[in-house]
């Protein structure tokens, strides 16, 4: 980790991260694309690490999204596997490094085996007060915003919240995401600049980093460049300096 992070007056309290890039690296390397999501799994232990060694209280990955469902059968699976295998080797990890583990999305479409190992992660990490790690999994904004306004429609129809009370606060009570502040720092790997259907509610007045780093290339030292250029910027919100 650059030592001049120390340096830096303002850190993110809220780092989401689009991890894009598994499959190209994979090509670019001549490996198989399970390879490329190997190698991945290997770049989110690293930030994970880094992340909570600053200090750093809520990070989220978009790990598999509500559109990933329609890859091809076997590449899903191996997805799926990968996430239980690193599910089960890194809860050692979780509790020595006081973090806490929790899931936002569909997780109910998770395979059951899933389900399971993730939940189980989740609740022996519960008491952790370090790093709140969060995976983005059957993961989308639009589904996650239209199960919000039917969840409201439903109180409003049985008067338990009253239209004219509708606010950004109630809106948020009813996101996966009720628990987290709203996002600081989006980062974006692979050289893509799109955001992809994550976390459109909550990136209002993120600030937005990409890089044409492919997601298994992105270490320490790719974190470190994102944070420096999050604290050059100015953060209005929509206000004059």
């Amino acid at each position: 980790m650059d030592k001049n992070l120390n340096n830096l007056k303002k850190l993110p309290k809220h780092i989401a991260i689009i991890m894009d890039g598994n499959g190209r690296w994979a090509k670019k390397n001549g490996k198989k694309r399970v390879a490329g999501h190997e190698a991945g799994a290997k770049a989110v232990n690293k930030v994970v690490d880094a992340v909570s060694k600053l200090g750093i209280k809520h990070l989220t990955l978009y790990a598999f999204s509500t559109e990933n469902w329609g890859r091809p059968k076997n590449e899903v699976n191996t997805l799926m596997s990968l996430l239980v295998s690193s599910l089960k080797s890194e809860i050692h990890s979780l509790l020595e490094k006081n973090i806490k583990l929790t899931a936002i999305g569909s997780l109910k479409k998770l395979p059951k085996l899933v389900q399971n190992h993730l939940y189980d992660v989740i609740k022996k990490t519960s008491l952790n007060n370090g790093t709140n790690l969060t995976l983005a999994l059957s993961y989308g904004a639009r589904e996650e915003i239209n199960q919000a306004v039917i969840q409201i429609s439903e109180k409003v129809k049985n008067n338990l919240i009253l239209t004219r009370n509708i606010d950004e606060t109630i809106i948020n009570e009813h996101l996966y995401t009720k628990n987290l502040p709203d996002v600081d720092l989006l980062i974006r790997t692979s050289g893509e600049v799109r955001i992809s259907n994550f976390l459109l509610w909550q990136i209002a007045y993120a600030e937005l980093y990409f890089t044409n780093e492919l997601w298994p290339e992105f270490n320490e030292d790719s974190l470190s460049m994102a944070l420096e250029s999050f604290n050059k910027r100015e953060r209005r919100f929509g206000k004059t300096s």
